[in-house]
């Protein structure tokens, strides 16, 4: 007698892009705007997560607050803390959905903070003191599902909270690891770190040594060497998490580049694999 199979249908996940801007475009308006129409275009879901320290330390010059970075992360005292609130925030979170919108996307500016989006722990003195910085904790993974089921855009920037009323810096490529990790169990999750360069590079001076692929064995090989610019260690070392988290692809690349990538599947900038 044979046995009798039953045929089990399991459901596609549906794709999410997850898009870090950071780097010079903030700054450059012209540049950002071309940007914006290109993530606008992407016709899935998807969000943006972008920083903005560079404007963050302008401001804070102008104010007479020193800035103290350690490996590309920011010291951040309370005046700090100020700063970035009102640069992260506010300018650019709100200059970055009104330009969506006039694109015709649903996009909604959050922190952390926002519907309890992300919640995060004070980072411990060890040794460095950094501050009012905070280390992700927990994804509220369902709210974000269901804005992106509603069709918004959530356009994160780089504030998370520790939900009991204080708020707190949090590197933008971290949140953006992070937040693609949470959601990998319900989508296919892509995440792509755009900024001015064309990839990783093998010499900072040179625009076109950009390596096409970096796994862990040559990205320690790099660290040993001193081969990585310190600003580039925390968005490398997010990417290598959110692969082994589960996130499908991850790759580190230049921000007109986006589009291509997505849709017509070039393999342009730096794809990070284990």
């Amino acid at each position: 007698m044979g046995i009798k199979k039953h045929l089990v249908i399991i459901p596609m996940k549906k794709k999410l892009h997850l898009v870090k801007l950071g780097g010079n475009i903030i700054e450059n308006p012209e540049e950002l705007e071309e940007f914006l129409i290109d993530f606008s275009k992407i016709d899935a879901p998807k969000i943006l997560i972008h920083g903005g320290g560079k404007l963050a330390t302008k401001l804070a010059e102008r104010l007479g607050i020193k800035q103290n970075m350690i490996d590309g992360r920011r010291i951040t005292d309370a005046e700090t803390l100020e700063i970035i609130t009102m640069v992260y925030g506010g300018l650019i979170s709100k200059k970055i959905v009104a330009s969506l919108a006039a694109h015709n996307n649903q996009a909604l500016g959050l922190s952390g903070a926002d519907l309890n989006c992300m919640t995060a722990v004070r980072r411990p003195v060890n040794p460095i003191d950094y501050g009012y910085v905070g280390d992700p904790q927990k994804v509220d993974s369902k709210v974000l599902g269901d804005l992106l089921n509603s069709g918004f855009v959530p356009v994160f920037s780089a504030l998370s909270h520790d939900g009991k009323g204080q708020l707190l810096n949090t590197n933008a490529d971290t949140m953006a690891s992070v937040i693609a990790s949470a959601l990998s169990d319900g989508y296919d999750c892509f995440l792509y770190y755009c900024f001015e360069k064309k990839g990783v590079l093998k010499d900072i001076k040179d625009d076109n040594s950009v390596l096409s692929e970096i796994n862990l064995a040559t990205y320690q090989k790099m660290r040993s060497e001193n081969q990585v610019y310190a600003g580039m260690i925390p968005k490398i070392d997010t990417a290598f998490e959110a692969v082994k988290n589960g996130v499908k692809e991850v790759f580190i690349l230049k921000a007109e580049d986006l589009l291509s990538v997505i849709k017509s599947n070039v393999k342009n900038g730096t794809k990070i694999s284990l």
